[in-house]
């Protein structure tokens, strides 16, 4: 965070309040880990935290390749590449840990969720296709990984496939520019 925020100088925008609580019991219920009056806590163990950390890494690959076009200073766009390829790298680790941990159906069951939220094409590729063979990168039919609009990326942080400007983990949104989600 502080390279993305040295890079950026003046044009870095103040950090938005983020839950990690409430935030993550949601994304964990909405993707039917966990029932209503259950808690869902990363960091209680290696299983939970893989998982929490499945539900974020994909979306940040997702994220940075959709605003790649959008990034015409270079110095902005090579921070952002080196940023996606970090994003890529801890994706694919964590894809691979969850399905060599056993992991594959509560981690498909998120990327479900995510796929409901994030509008309405079938973007999301889980770690398995048929319960036996891992899939670490989630690509398109050309081996390219895809895009999330900033849109869609803020509705699955928002948790929300409705048009919002803040919720979920951004409980009183994010700041910058482009606040408001996609919607369906």
């Amino acid at each position: 965070m502080k390279f993305l925020r040295t890079a950026l100088g003046s044009a870095a925008v103040s950090h938005p309040a983020i839950d990690l609580q409430t935030s993550f019991t949601a994304a964990a219920q909405a993707a039917g880990l966990i029932k209503a009056g259950q808690q869902f806590d990363p960091f209680a163990n290696e299983n939970n935290f893989l998982l929490g950390a499945f539900i974020f890494e994909d979306v940040g690959v997702t994220a940075y390749k959709g605003a790649a076009p959008l990034i015409t200073n270079k110095t902005y766009l090579e921070a952002a590449a080196g940023i996606l390829a970090v994003e890529a790298y801890h994706a694919g680790t964590i894809r691979s840990a969850l399905f060599t941990k056993g992991l594959a159906t509560p981690a498909n069951a998120i990327s479900k969720a995510r796929d409901s939220l994030d509008g309405p094409t079938d973007l999301d590729q889980s770690i398995s296709r048929d319960g036996s063979m891992v899939n670490v990168t989630p690509t398109d039919a050309n081996g390219i990984a895809f895009s999330r609009s900033p849109g869609q990326v803020l509705n699955v942080v928002y948790l929300t496939p409705k048009k919002a400007t803040k919720g979920g983990f951004f409980p009183a949104g994010v700041n910058g520019d482009v606040k408001t989600s996609a919607g369906r």
